[in-house]
């Protein structure tokens, strides 16, 4: 007896159908060693797209909520954008984030809207290694999803970034607004606020540890690993 399938089955099907024959094309670039790692890689990330879920869409609107004790406060992506558009602040928590950065408003500017040239294949294959995984772990050190924190911070990161490197180019403010789900910055038990850079030797004092140094830094990281 042949199984039914509702219209939500079937919407699923097509789009594996579809992910197959972008795969197959997007194969005949890539060196043949690095195939069968690159094509996992891209259906679990394009799988992310199609299931209902936590991760089942980007854009979540709030990238940063700030987690001090028991208050909480959010910059929305549109406030952050609208920083990096035309340098207006208009949200309390982002103006101190900023003034607490290491950085002047106009060099965080410049750092968060500048892309990086990736290769999709490259970036994907990083984050699904090992050593992308301990990456991910050390860059979400207090930098977590808002509901189930630690547990899902890996998983929404890399998709986050592997959604932006799509077209090629991968930013701060691109990998923000493909988070698929509200992030924040905690202060609160275990996690001190503090964030890891990712290039320790080109930053000293606040730029070492604030998540508005983190995010300048972490595309230029993710590039050249991509490459490695």
């Amino acid at each position: 007896m042949a199984a039914a399938y509702g219209p939500q089955d079937r919407t699923v099907r097509a789009a594996y159908v579809a992910i197959n024959l972008q795969l197959w094309a997007m194969a005949s670039r890539i060196r043949l060693e690095h195939i069968a790692g690159s094509l996992a890689s891209l259906v679990f990330c394009t799988y992310l797209a199609v299931i209902p879920g936590p991760f089942s869409k980007a854009g979540t609107q709030q990238p940063v909520r700030w987690n001090t004790g028991g208050s909480v406060s959010t910059t929305t992506y549109s406030e952050l954008e609208s920083f990096l558009v035309d340098g207006k602040v208009t949200d309390r928590a982002l103006q101190d984030a900023i003034r607490m950065s290491g950085w002047t408003a106009e060099e965080l500017r410049f750092g968060l809207n500048k892309s990086y040239a990736v290769d999709l294949a490259g970036v994907s294959r990083f984050l699904y290694s090992q050593a992308g995984k301990a990456f991910l772990d050390d860059q979400t050190r207090s930098y977590v999803p808002y509901w189930r924190q630690k547990a899902t911070a890996v998983t929404a990161l890399r998709a986050a970034i592997i959604a932006d490197a799509k077209d090629g180019l991968i930013s701060s403010i691109g990998i923000m607004k493909q988070l698929p789900v509200a992030f924040r910055l905690s202060k609160n038990g275990p996690n001190d606020g503090r964030q890891r850079v990712c290039a320790p030797d080109k930053v000293s004092g606040a730029q070492s540890t604030s998540l508005l140094s983190w995010y300048v830094f972490l595309p230029a990281c993710i590039k050249a690993n991509s490459e490695l």
